[in-house]
C-alpha cells in the first residue's frame, strides 16, 4: 500500500529546543499491523524555505509487529548564481525515545552520503544502529545544510516491513592495548572515516592502510555517529604486519566547527545540535570526557561552510593543526596555535595550561591517504590511556609520513634536559643547547620557532635526508622553542610546506604562585 501526503511549513510548529531551533512537522500514520500484512509504504512532500532551522523531524507512528524500518529521500538541485548556496539535505533517525539533545533516542545519521537507509533489530545501514523497532512515535530527523534561494522541495518514502523481529547483534568491541614496545615513539593517525558516515572504505581496508603508513593506532571518527564502533574488533590485535590500536570516537560536526572526540568508551555517542550561541558546547566537551576521550576541535580553519571552529578553545584537549595535504588553511591554524602558545606564556600560566597541536589525514576515501600527517607520541606503551596521555601532555609531534622521524631536546648549563612537552627549569640566563636531530627529510630546512617568532632558519638538509641542528638561547631570550622541517618554497617569501613540527619545549623556572 503507499499514500501520499503533502507537509505545510506552518509556523505554529516551531519548537525551540534550547539548543538550535527545530520545526516538528505533522505525523506519519501507518495502520496497525494484521497477520500476514504487506509491507506499507507513505510518501510525505513538502519543501523547506530558506532560513529554515537548522533541524526538521518528521515524526513517524511505528505500531506493533514492525521487523524493519525503510527511509528513501530525493530533494531538488536547483541551479543557484555564482557564489550562492544550492541545496543540501542531510537526514537521520532517532527511535520512540524521542529527539532530546543528548538523549537515547538517536539510532543514526546518515548526513547526505546516503540516500535511503533501513534500521531492523539485527542489522542497519552503516551510520544507523541496530536494535528492537518498538511501537511509538520515531523521528526522520532532517538537516537543511544549505538552502537555495528557490527553497528546498524534498521527497521521503518510508516503508514498513512486518514480521518476527531477527536478533539484536551483541557488540564486540577492539581492546584497549595492543602489544607495544613500553615507553616508545608510537606513531597514529586520529581523524579517519569509514562507510558508517561519508567515507568509502571498510574498516578492514583502513586498518590495512594505516599498518601500511607505520602507524601503531588510530582513532575512528565517523561524523555523527558511533555507528562503527563494533566493526573494528576483528581489525585489532594481532596481525602479520603488526598489531594496531584501536581507539573509538566520533567526529562531531556541528554547523559552527567540528571536534573530534578521540578514544571514548565504546558505544559512546555525542550529540551535534547546536551553534556556538547556544552556550552547549562545554556540556559534550564534558561528555566526551566523562567517557574517557579527549576534546580536540578539527581543522579550525577550514574554509568548508560550518567547518570554521566558532567555540573557542577553553574546552579543548588538544587541537588539530594540520588536517590532510598542507593547504593554506594549515597554515594559518600554525599561526594561530603558536599564537595560543605565546599568549600562555606571556600570562604566566602556570605548568600545563598550554594547548597541544595534533596532525591527522581526515582520510575518507581513494586516493587520500592515511597516516598523512601523523601524530608521534611518546607513551608508556600502546595502550589507550597512555596514548591520550602523551597527547595530552604534549609528549609529540607531527610528521607527513612514517619516512620522517624527529628527535628533539633542550640542555642546560648542567645537563639538564628536556623534551617534547617538557620544561627544562634553568635560571633565565643560563645557556641552553637545542638540538634536533631528523631524518627522511631530504632538502628540508630546519626553523627554530620561540615566542619571538622564528630565530634559526637551517641549512638545507642534504639528500641523504638527515641532519643535526643545534642551536643556543637563554630562557629569557626564548620562553619556549620548538622546530618546524618545511619543504622547499614554491616562490616568493612565504615559507614551504610543513614535513614536520614539534610541540614546544618550555624554557625557565616556573613562577610560583606568592
Amino acid at each position: 500500500m503507499c499514500e501520499d501526503n503533502d507537509h505545510a511549513m506552518g509556523r505554529r510548529a516551531l519548537l525551540v529546543t534550547g539548543a538550535a531551533a527545530a520545526l516538528t512537522l505533522g505525523s506519519v500514520t501507518f495502520a496497525s499491523a494484521a497477520a500476514g500484512q504487506d509491507p506499507q509504504t507513505k510518501t510525505v512532500r513538502g519543501t523547506l524555505p530558506i532560513g529554515s532551522p537548522d533541524f526538521v523531524y518528521v515524526p513517524v507512528e511505528v505500531p506493533h509487529g514492525v521487523r524493519e524500518l525503510h527511509v528513501a529521500y530525493t530533494y531538488e538541485k536547483p541551479s543557484v548564481p555564482a557564489g550562492t548556496a544550492g541545496n543540501a539535505l542531510d537526514i537521520g533517525l532517532f527511535d520512540e525515545r524521542g529527539t532530546e539533545l543528548g538523549g537515547a533516542g538517536f539510532r543514526g545519521w546518515s548526513g547526505g552520503a546516503r540516500t535511503e537507509f533501513f534500521v531492523r533489530a539485527d542489522d542497519a545501514t552503516p551510520g544507523y544502529i541496530p536494535g528492537p523497532l518498538r511501537p511509538g512515535t520515531w523521528h526522520i530527523a532532517l538537516g537543511p545544510y544549505t538552502v537555495a534561494p528557490q527553497g528546498l522541495p524534498y521527497e521521503i518514502t518510508i516503508t514498513l516491513t512486518y514480521g518476527e523481529p531477527g536478533v539484536a547483534p551483541k557488540p564486540v568491541y577492539p581492546p584497549s592495548r595492543a602489544k607495544g614496545r613500553g615507553r616508545a615513539w608510537y606513531r597514529g593517525d586520529c581523524h579517519l572515516h569509514s562507510w558508517y558516515s561519508d567515507g568509502r572504505r571498510t574498516p578492514a581496508e583502513i586498518a590495512a592502510l594505516a599498518r601500511a603508513a607505520g602507524l601503531d593506532f588510530i582513532n575512528t571518527s565517523d561524523h555523527n555517529t558511533h555507528s562503527s564502533h563494533p566493526h573494528w574488533a576483528d581489525q585489532a590485535g594481532p596481525h602479520p604486519d603488526g598489531e594496531l590500536l584501536i581507539l573509538l570516537g566520533e567526529e562531531v560536526t556541528t554547523r559552527n566547527g567540528h571536534v573530534v572526540a578521540l578514544g571514548t568508551d565504546p558505544g559512546t555517542f555525542v550529540d551535534w545540535r547546536y551553534r556556538a550561541r547556544d552556550n552547549r558546547f562545554g556540556r559534550y566537551a564534558r561528555r566526551i570526557r566523562r567517557a574517557g576521550g579527549l576534546v580536540v576541535p578539527a581543522h579550525p580553519h577550514a574554509t568548508c561552510i560550518g567547518c570554521n571552529w566558532k567555540f573557542g578553545f577553553g574546552e579543548a584537549d588538544a587541537v588539530e593543526v594540520w588536517n590532510g595535504p598542507y593547504t593554506p588553511d594549515d597554515e594559518v591554524a600554525l599561526a594561530d596555535w603558536d599564537g595560543m602558545l605565546v599568549a600562555s606564556v606571556r600570562e604566566g600560566r602556570p605548568g600545563r595550561d598550554w594547548l597541544p597541536a595534533m596532525g591527522n589525514s581526515d582520510a575518507h576515501r581513494d586516493p587520500d591517504p592515511v597516516g598523512t600527517p601523523q601524530t608521534v607520541v611518546l607513551a608508556d606503551d600502546l595502550t589507550r590511556k597512555a596514548i591520550q596521555a602523551g597527547i595530552r601532555a604534549g609528549r609529540s609531534y607531527v610528521a607527513e609520513s612514517k619516512s620522517l622521524s624527529l628527535a628533539f631536546s633542550a640542555v642546560g648549563p648542567k645537563g639538564e634536559h628536556a623534551g617534547i612537552g617538557g620544561r627544562l627549569e634553568v635560571g633565565a640566563d643560563a645557556p641552553v643547547t637545542v638540538r634536533l636531530d631528523v631524518t627522511g627529510a631530504p632538502r628540508c630546512t630546519v626553523r627554530i620557532v620561540t615566542d619571538q617568532g622564528v630565530l634559526f632558519t637551517s641549512e638545507v638538509v642534504p639528500v641523504s635526508g638527515s641532519a643535526t641542528v643545534e642551536w643556543h638561547t637563554t630562557a629569557q631570550y626564548a620562553a619556549y622553542v620548538r622546530a618546524e622541517v618545511r619543504h622547499e618554497t614554491a616562490l616568493g617569501p612565504l615559507p614551504g610546506a610543513l614535513a614536520a613540527f614539534t610541540n614546544p619545549i618550555f624554557l625557565g623556572r616556573l613562577k610560583r604562585p606568592e
